[in-house]
């Protein structure tokens, strides 16, 4: 779906407007029409061909000719023209948090700041200080910001990735001779951030003539090295015509940006998205060396090369073309028939990363990580009582269409002021209201829960009698996230040992790219969550993804139970469950280590037994 970078797009155009001053109704259009557009569960694209997206209330004349422009062309001459306006640096700082529009529009109409080398100057400086709304604690914190953003390493999240992948791999399924489209590299592997986004493609052989496919078939040939152990460079004018379109249609397509290189194979280009410049890679690969070329190009280098060790103790030879004994090929087409002939069941992409997976699947006992068919309910969301911005009953007939069978409602507790936190008057309402729901529904259970702040000096922000009533609790540090590593385990800690604290959210309440981890001793967090039987939250929200992955399987190692929560705040945001699952699963993470994959009678008793 486009809907993800369409709706960043509106929210880039109501940010420039307001570094500019314009018109603040406009402003606020755009604003509403970016979220309009972020919740819609359908693909954009769809409802404006159908003629529905004209009856979405919100979408004027205006902001439809401009989405109309952006499914046809990948671009918007409105938003184009808004950012000559500005100087391109202007907009990276509003990468750095607290730094949003208003404090970008002071910073530059006062101190002439175009850009982060003369934003760091400023600060450092105290001339920003000295603006109003600004202050020393804001310039401390900005500095912070600017110090995080300088060690980041450019890979982008694994949703803007995704996002990109999106965008080729269907304009690549349109084009026809197109057999499969599989994404390969740190992307298959589900990693949290991503490099370059690897596309492998296969074309229907069909289309391939006869004496072109031989010709292809001995160069593979070739490619087992005949003992050379080199690699052979096929010789001009051997590709396939079929294949060669494939890659001259991608570097011409409208979304690319920037061709990078084009050859008869493959091609490379930075493509825009409405966050970043992403580089893509597409390679076509022959049908009979697909499943060599999967294997070989989703990595990660470190699992290569244990393979490629594997291959040469057996007098094999691996490489991206198939599993050779001598000139004869053992292995191409299929991944699975790869890893069989060396001796080792299949391994799951997610945990191609050498961290014992190869030795367990040589002994069979490599784990079945859970996969999203696992997922029977979703366990933290928001409602508009706090910050959501759709109602319960809008929840639960997501829900009902994702197949669930419980879903949890977790709105932030009194403390979270800014959130709208719910005092302890308002939550009893709201169970109440969830308690009649559940007398109607027969297919939906739905749990009433709160998401607890743990407060600075480690108390909940509600006493037991408030919690007493609740189904599930989840409690998150949402304050004093700067504190030490010895104040802020301890919190957690504390929190965990509340008979009625079921998981802890988020818990070093990172955003990837954007805000650094807390920094708990996680194997002591770990260790009292087996102990107090306090499940560990994978938040499946892509900026956090919090547990990461490591964290999953240290958590797995020690017996504690894991909760994967979208933390959604609309309908839509249910359908980040699959960031979540994959986090997990790269932990190692099974059906039997997450709640999400119990029965509503099963979650029931694991509460009861804490209590």
């Amino acid at each position: 779906m486009q809907n993800g970078a369409l709706s960043e797009l509106f929210g880039r155009m109501a940010d420039v407007m307001e570094i500019l001053g314009e018109d603040h109704f406009r402003i606020t259009t755009y604003r509403k029409v970016a979220r309009i557009i972020a919740d819609t569960p359908v693909d954009i694209g769809e409802l404006l061909e159908s003629g529905r997206l004209e009856e979405v209330p919100g979408i004027g004349k205006s902001s439809l000719a401009k989405i109309e422009q952006f499914v046809h062309t990948g671009r918007i001459d409105a938003h184009e023209a808004l950012l000559r306006k500005v100087p391109a640096g202007l907009l990276e700082l509003l990468k750095i948090p607290s730094m949003g529009p208003k404090s970008v529009k002071a910073v530059y109409e006062a101190l002439g700041v175009t850009g982060m080398a003369d934003l760091k100057a400023a600060l450092e400086s105290g001339a920003v200080a000295e603006l109003p709304g600004f202050g020393r604690k804001k310039t401390d914190q900005l500095l912070k910001g600017i110090a995080f953003l300088e060690k980041a390493t450019g890979r982008i999240r694994l949703d803007q990735a995704a996002e990109a992948a999106q965008i080729v791999g269907g304009f690549l399924a349109g084009i026809g001779r197109v057999k499969a489209i599989v994404p390969a590299g740190s992307l298959r592997r589900r990693c949290e951030t991503i490099g370059d986004v690897d596309i492998l493609v296969t074309v229907d052989e069909a289309d391939v003539p006869r004496d072109e496919r031989r010709r292809t078939k001995d160069e593979r040939r070739g490619a087992a090295g005949k003992g050379t152990g080199r690699m052979p460079v096929p010789r001009a004018g051997r590709t396939p015509a079929a294949q060669e379109a494939i890659i001259e249609a991608f570097t011409a397509a409208p979304f690319v940006d920037e061709v990078l290189a084009s050859g008869p194979t493959k091609g490379s280009a930075r493509i825009r998205t409405v966050e970043a410049l992403v580089q893509v890679d597409v390679r076509v690969v022959a049908a009979g060396s697909f499943g060599a070329a999967c294997q070989y190009f989703t990595g990660s280098k470190a699992h290569n090369v244990a393979l490629r060790e594997l291959a040469v103790k057996a007098g094999l030879k691996l490489n991206e073309y198939g599993l050779f004994d001598g000139e004869k090929m053992v292995a191409a087409a299929e991944e699975a028939d790869i890893y069989k002939a060396l001796g080792l069941d299949y391994i799951d992409p997610r945990l191609r990363e050498d961290r014992g997976e190869i030795e367990a699947a040589r002994n069979h006992t490599l784990p079945a990580p859970v996969s999203l068919k696992d997922i029977r309910g979703d366990l933290h969301m928001h409602t508009t009582a706090s910050d959501g911005e759709d109602e319960i009953e809008e929840m639960a007939e997501a829900a009902r269409h994702l197949g669930y069978r419980f879903i949890c409602i977790t709105d932030h507790s009194q403390s979270s002021a800014i959130a709208n936190g719910l005092s302890a008057r308002r939550l009893a309402r709201q169970v109440k209201a969830i308690r009649t729901l559940n007398e109607k529904s027969r297919d939906l259970t739905i749990l009433a829960g709160v998401e607890l702040d743990i407060l600075a000096d480690g108390r909940l922000d509600f006493d037991d009698a408030v919690l007493a009533d609740l189904d599930y609790v989840t409690a998150s540090i949402h304050s004093g996230m700067a504190g030490d590593r010895e104040k802020l385990t301890t919190r957690t800690l504390k929190a965990m040992d509340s008979r009625y604290v079921n998981c802890i959210s988020h818990p070093t309440g990172r955003l990837i790219n954007e805000r650094e981890a807390m920094d708990p001793d996680m194997e002591q967090i770990v260790r009292h969550a087996a102990q107090t039987h306090t499940a560990m939250e994978v938040n499946a929200n892509p900026w956090r993804l919090d547990l990461k992955d490591t964290h999953c399987r240290m958590a797995v190692e020690a017996g504690a139970m894991l909760a994967i929560g979208t933390d959604a705040h609309s309908a839509a945001g249910l359908t980040l469950m699959p960031y979540g699952v994959d986090t997990a699963a790269r932990g190692w993470a099974t059906k039997k280590d997450l709640l999400n994959c119990m029965t509503v009678r099963q979650l029931r008793a694991l509460v009861k037994k804490k209590r």
